[in-house]
């Protein structure tokens, strides 16, 4: 096979797996009008492959999404220009698919398809070489958000340090869990006496009032158990504390600095790690920001995952919540799920809070998994994880 024809989807992950895997010398895509038309898809597609290492010719012809005649016509020219041609018939329009079933038959066409449950190619006439072939490509977080038009932007989190810090994440998630309740109080208190030094590196050392100004005009005064499970487990040193008064200490560094300024961040290391320890994923990144490109009529939309995963060609979408699951989260996490996972994609909410049955009823009607406090208390993380995945050795 020389030639691959792809019948063009939505999903993004349809457009490029079969050509990924087999790497013929050209890929002719029937596509709609938009795409046909649109050199930034294009390019999108190009870039992709690029990345991956390799520049296949890239045809693109507009389709008919319901006339099969118009559609049959097309294929029997591209069979006659490309003898040595196949067809994956994993994505496309019913009427695309209509017509690639009359084309085999009066071609006599290679066909083949990709199953995500089996995550395997099946030979459906005459494409011997995709006969229950497994599936061996994995795909990093940055390749999902690249074949689907969008760019990995840095997060909040710098992802290439993360590793020296694993032995802290334990400790640090237990200090939010025994001091849950006053959580937003503590991190407050943090914010205010130890200010942003936007455009410079961030003082280290920090003396600050006892008593501080809260939200809306309230007051706030040092947690000192808090404080002391801070210095206890590295993150602060040399603390001071004269009750009623004052307080004093130095950060660890610039990264548990920006963790102990930040509500969140707490939970988005433990999911993190959680992820590391599971063993199942072959990429993972905190705060994956991505910038779709043109999107609802805008230059770029921005948005940010708490924790992406991948494991082979399926990825994992994961909100994180120091709080309760709210409907507006979940329809956010589905949106990205769909926009850049595809149909095979994952994704879960993870809450510090409780969920309650309205929640979990909107989270199974748009497929989202809820992981709560209870599961986080008991441990069950790394567990639900691998279910969630239908990783087979998730109960050893």
């Amino acid at each position: 096979m020389d030639t691959l024809i792809e019948l063009y989807d939505e999903r993004a992950i349809e457009n490029v797996l079969a050509a990924d895997m087999f790497r013929p010398q050209r890929i002719v895509y029937l596509c709609p009008t938009e795409v046909a038309q649109s050199r930034e898809h294009q390019e999108r597609i190009a870039d992709f492959f690029c990345h991956r290492g390799w520049n296949p010719e890239l045809i693109f012809l507009e389709a008919s999404l319901y006339k099969v005649d118009r559609i049959l016509r097309q294929l029997l020219t591209i069979s006659e220009k490309y003898p040595d041609c196949a067809m994956d018939v994993t994505g496309g329009s019913d009427a695309e698919l209509f017509a690639a079933g009359l084309f085999a038959a009066k071609a006599n066409v290679r066909v083949f398809t990709y199953s995500r449950k089996k995550n395997r190619f099946y030979n459906i006439s005459g494409a011997e070489f995709a006969e229950n072939l497994p599936c061996n490509i994995s795909y990093s977080v940055k390749e999902f958000f690249l074949m689907a038009g969008g760019t990995l932007l840095l997060g909040r989190m710098d992802n290439g340090v993360l590793k020296e810090y694993l032995d802290d994440i334990d400790p640090f998630f237990n200090c939010f869990l025994q001091y849950r309740r006053d959580w937003n109080n503590i991190i407050t208190y943090m914010q205010r006496v130890s200010p942003s030094e936007y455009g410079q590196i961030p003082p280290m050392q920090v003396r600050g009032n006892y008593v501080v100004k809260g939200e809306r005009g309230g007051r706030i005064s040092a947690k000192e158990k808090a404080l002391q499970a801070f210095q206890s487990i590295g993150f602060l040193r040399d603390l001071d504390i004269v009750s009623g008064e004052s307080v004093s200490f130095r950060f660890r560094d610039v990264n548990t600095r920006a963790w102990l300024r930040d509500v969140g961040s707490v939970l988005e290391l433990y999911v993190y790690k959680a992820c590391l320890d599971a063993n199942i994923f072959n990429d993972i990144i905190s705060s994956a920001v991505v910038r779709w490109n043109e999107v609802l009529g805008h230059a770029s939309v921005i948005n940010e995952i708490d924790v992406m995963a991948t494991r082979g060609v399926v990825p994992l979408f994961i909100s994180c919540k120091v709080s309760d699951v709210k409907t507006e989260a979940l329809n956010e996490l589905a949106i990205l799920r769909d926009r850049f996972g595809g149909k095979g994609a994952k994704a879960v909410i993870v809450s510090t809070g409780c969920c309650n049955a309205a929640a979990r009823h909107r989270a199974a009607q748009l497929g989202i998994a809820v992981i709560d406090r209870d599961e986080l208390e008991t441990g069950k993380l790394v567990y639900r994880l691998k279910v969630i995945m239908k990783v087979e050795d998730a109960e050893s």
